[in-house]
């Protein structure tokens, strides 16, 4: 059995939040929801338990993973990593593997884990490392002239020689929880920073004749933490740069990898093209030869195949079927869903509303709680009275109506079939089918007006 001890009951006092660190973004995601995602999924292949070392905000942290599956525990002292893991100690099936991570690490890899845990039998820990060029802030592997590992020494207690030593400690191990059992409470502060540190079970293992097993990442990105705003807003950058080589190897045509975020799951099908500075978030989904203009945002959306969605637009919660256009500057609010060869144009809101197949609001209109049927015209500026403020109205636009300009239909209201609304009118009351609708009053011309002039 895997049991994953994540420890997360940092302060985090360099991101100079109220947030608790491991709860701050990356990708849209908290830095500990990675570490999760990663752990995860080595459930769907053994028995997994997963315990959470919190501290500083744990009511926060607990609240924000609304899953029964992970097991908490609260350290109310942080006393060191070794204390953290003391902590869980009581908890672990005492013939388990455990596998410790850090809540702030947040891109360590399935594979990774894997070559490590695989290294691990009941004479041998694993121990991640990583060669770093400037290496300062992290533990030193010193190894012995065989290439043992001897022990791990923290950067404020080494001394010079041992600084030059640009092999680090990641932090992260798998080790028997008998070991832990024997060697956690041999543990003690006696350092610069007066806390228990985990590194030094590694010359406990030495001692006791148990070999330590080293790996190291592919990535050095991996096992890089976040401290401070400048490691987040790194790996920030190495997250979506990974993701839009993915998009590129797909297929996808990116105007720029770099001015691409996804803050989500995205899903392409072939010959997308995606603009610049376009943000995509929650679950998107986009069809065949759809094409994205710079500037938009897309939350929680479907776009069906060979739609094209013009710049500075923003759909959220929203489903825009086959043949569309959409935008430029449209926004489509949650519960919009725009059938085949539908057009959506410049300026124009939509808020649960459902747009018949065909159907053009083409510009400076808003449309909401409405259903509009097949080959629907409404022209610019209409307005779907839908609020009288209180509640919400509905409003009905049957097939192949024409709405002019300037109109503002009051909700609750239907116009039937085939129904024209003149330029200009308020509509209150229902229209049967085949009906002009209009309310004007008359036109007057004044002769001999005198324009007014400036004194």
């Amino acid at each position: 059995m895997l049991e994953f001890v994540i420890l997360a009951a940092g302060k985090g006092s360099r991101m100079h939040s109220s947030l608790p660190k491991v709860l701050h973004p990356i990708a849209g995601k908290s830095l500990l929801g990675h570490v999760l995602d990663t752990v995860n999924t080595f459930s769907e292949d053994s028995a997994v338990n997963t315990h959470i070392v919190v501290g500083h905000g744990a009511q926060e942290v607990r609240e924000s993973l609304s899953s029964d599956q992970y097991h908490f525990i609260e350290q109310t002292e942080q006393l060191g990593t070794g204390h953290a893991v003391q902590q869980a100690l009581p908890f672990l099936n005492e013939n388990s593997i455990a596998v410790i991570l850090y809540g702030d690490v947040p891109l360590i890899s399935h594979k990774t884990l894997e070559t490590l845990i695989k290294k691990v039998d009941k004479n041998s820990l694993g121990l991640l490392t990583v060669d770093l060029e400037n290496p300062k802030g992290y533990g030193r592997i010193v190894r012995d002239g065989n290439g043992h590992v001897l022990s791990i020494v923290e950067e404020k207690d080494a001394n010079n020689e041992e600084k030059k030593i640009t092999e680090a400690n990641t932090g992260i191990m798998v080790v028997n929880t008998q070991h832990l059992q024997n060697w956690l409470p041999k543990l003690a502060n006696n350092n610069a920073q007066s806390e228990y540190y985990l590194t030094d079970i590694i010359a406990l293992a030495v001692q006791d004749g148990v070999s330590v097993a080293t790996h190291q990442a592919a990535n050095e990105w991996e096992v890089l933490g976040v401290n401070n705003r400048i490691q987040q807003a790194q790996l920030e950058r190495i997250v979506q740069s990974n993701i839009a080589n993915d998009l590129l190897e797909k297929g996808v045509t990116l105007s720029d990898p770099q001015r691409f975020d996804c803050r989500g799951d995205l899903s392409v099908g072939s010959d997308v093209s995606i603009d610049i500075n376009c943000i995509f978030e929650g679950n998107v989904k986009l069809g065949d030869n759809v094409s994205i203009g710079a500037n938009c945002i897309l939350k929680n959306v479907s776009i069906g195949k060979n739609t094209v969605l013009l710049p500075n637009s923003i759909v959220e919660d929203s489903v825009v079927e086959e043949h569309c256009n959409i935008g430029p500057f449209a926004r489509l609010r949650p519960g919009t869903r725009i059938a085949n060869k539908g057009k959506i144009g410049n300026f124009v809101e939509t808020k649960k509303a459902i747009i018949g197949e065909g159907s053009k609001v083409n510009h400076l209109s808003y449309v909401g709680d409405a259903t509009l049927g097949c080959d629907v015209n409404v022209g610019a500026g209409t307005i779907t009275c839908n609020y009288d403020g209180v509640n919400k109205h509905q409003t009905t636009i049957e097939d192949d109506v024409f709405v002019g300009s300037n109109s503002a239909l009051v909700a609750p209201v239907t116009l039937g079939k085939n129904v024209t609304v003149a330029a200009g009118s308020v509509i209150t009351k229902s229209v049967d089918d085949d009906k002009l609708v209009l309310t004007r009053t008359p036109q007057k011309t004044l002769n001999g007006w005198q324009r007014p002039r400036k004194k």
